[in-house]
């Protein structure tokens, strides 16, 4: 995959198996950082954007969709969310939707990646608010995979995997190992909560996430909806947990919390996003 802004063009895109998924708009800043490229790129249709080694990860006027799918069903389900996890995530918006919990006491964000951060808080603001500012909010400039690693037993109450996609330094963080390091610093009564990519882009890569997941908890089941800006546009998040697939079952008072707060996650949605998994895919995850 890789994008490009050719000579007299305001459009650029990124490519993946010779289709180009694009936006019209001007080039900020590109640069590069021990880890990867990071463009920063002001398109007419969904404001600023991020791209990481040519990649579209975010915009500002589309996030929403990626980040309230990837975080409430988490949150609204699990037993305890007073700490939290957060793998990746440089943008905010993962941390932004956390926060909006008043029962969340801590929240461990863990990206390795310094410069994403600050690119992030310079040009795109608005995606992680006042996240950055919360006293709840304890960044972390690390390596994800070693910091589940060391972590002891039982630290977390959630989970959140907001990593891009399997390639360079989030390739990882799809792997057996880390997941099943995940489980262990999982408190009981969990959720495991990871970004899973598009079931037609991605198709197998998607596929092999929810399987590793469930070979590692008891449940894992995958939830569908549109990322815009992403291949195909088509997306996925999925969830993993013990005992019973506790993100299935959201807690009224959390709901109530939360929902004139959200512009695209509802109690309604979740329900639609898990029963609305494609009839192949649904036939690949139930060959062993």
């Amino acid at each position: 995959m890789n994008s490009k802004l050719k000579k007299n063009s305001d459009w650029l895109d990124e490519y993946h198996q010779g289709v180009r998924y694009g936006l019209q708009g001007k080039l900020i800043i590109e640069e590069s950082s021990p880890f990867q490229k990071i463009t920063i790129f002001e398109s007419k249709r969904y404001g600023k954007a991020l791209l990481l080694d040519d990649c579209w990860m975010t915009a500002e006027k589309s996030e929403k969709f990626y980040h309230e799918c990837l975080i409430h069903p988490a949150l609204c389900c699990s037993t305890q969310i007073e700490n939290i996890l957060i793998i990746g995530g440089g943008d905010g918006g993962s941390a932004r939707e956390c926060l909006k919990y008043k029962e969340v006491k801590s929240i461990d964000l863990v990206e390795i990646d310094l410069k994403v951060i600050e690119l992030s808080k310079k040009y795109l603001p608005t995606i992680g608010g006042n996240a950055w500012s919360d006293s709840r909010l304890n960044l972390q400039i690390k390596n994800g995979i070693n910091w589940v690693k060391h972590k002891k037993e039982n630290s977390y109450d959630v989970i959140i995997i907001d990593g891009a996609d399997p390639i360079g330094p989030s390739k990882e963080l799809f792997s057996n190992s880390f997941l099943t390091d995940c489980k262990r610093i999982l408190k009981q009564g969990g959720i495991l909560a990871t970004q899973s990519e598009s079931p037609e882009s991605f198709q197998q890569i998607h596929i092999n996430i929810v399987k590793v997941l469930r070979e590692i908890f008891d449940y894992a089941d995958p939830m569908y909806g549109s990322v815009s800006i992403y291949p195909s546009g088509l997306w996925s998040w999925t969830f993993a947990s013990m005992e019973k697939p506790k993100y299935m079952f959201p807690k009224k008072n959390r709901v109530n919390e939360i929902s004139e707060n959200c512009q695209i996650w509802s109690e309604r949605l979740q329900q639609g996003a898990f029963n609305s998994i494609p009839a192949f895919i649904e036939r690949e995850l139930a060959k062993t």
